[in-house]
């Protein structure tokens, strides 16, 4: 499923349930497709919530590690995808907290999303890299609020959930970032947003 929103296919919800239950049992199979499911997923919001390379397969590791150890976190109130980015948001925090010193990384804006395959149109690709150059400058929080609203299709109390903080706080961050992201676009799909 593509939308002119966001970029990202999204698993069936109830699939992501039962596979919970089962990794709850200790199924490893249920774990290694729900790993699989969730992976390219993970990577692309890790990207660009802690814009570290190195960095991204470790938080993405130690959240599927939570998912793994504490299944029971689950309880069912929100989406299986809105607690998993819930967790790798968190986790990826702590990593950010734990660096000494910020790195930029140069190359952010022109690496291929890990979600990015051959049948995706030009068009996309183009709106895309616009999207990504234009986040460039936000700050982690604000990337997060973009990234889960265009590339992961998330409403505004699902971001809230994720990001432990009040809907509000969410809408206000979105208004920034875009006022941020209209001005970085300078006129190129600035009317997007």
């Amino acid at each position: 499923m593509h939308s002119r929103r966001g970029l990202a296919t999204r698993p069936d919800p109830n699939d992501d349930a039962r596979l919970i239950t089962r990794i709850a049992g200790r199924d490893r199979r249920a774990f290694d497709d729900l790993y699989r499911r969730y992976h390219p997923r993970l990577t692309r919001f890790l990207i660009n919530l802690v814009r570290r390379p190195q960095l991204v397969e470790e938080v993405l590791n130690d959240t599927m590690l939570v998912v793994w150890n504490r299944p029971d976190g689950y309880n069912g109130a929100s989406k299986v995808s809105t607690w998993i980015l819930a967790i790798a948001y968190r986790k990826a925090q702590n990593a950010l907290r734990r660096l000494d010193e910020p790195m930029a990384d140069k190359h952010a804006e022109t690496r291929a999303s890990a979600e990015a395959g051959p049948e995706q149109d030009l068009g996309r690709r183009q709106i895309q890299e616009v999207l990504l150059t234009a986040i460039n400058h936000l700050s982690a929080d604000h990337r997060a609020v973009v990234d889960l609203t265009y590339f992961h299709e998330l409403k505004y109390g699902e971001i809230a959930e994720i990001m432990g903080c009040p809907v509000d706080t969410v809408k206000t961050r979105m208004f920034h970032a875009r006022r941020h992201m209209r001005r970085a676009m300078a006129g190129r799909l600035s009317d997007w947003l």
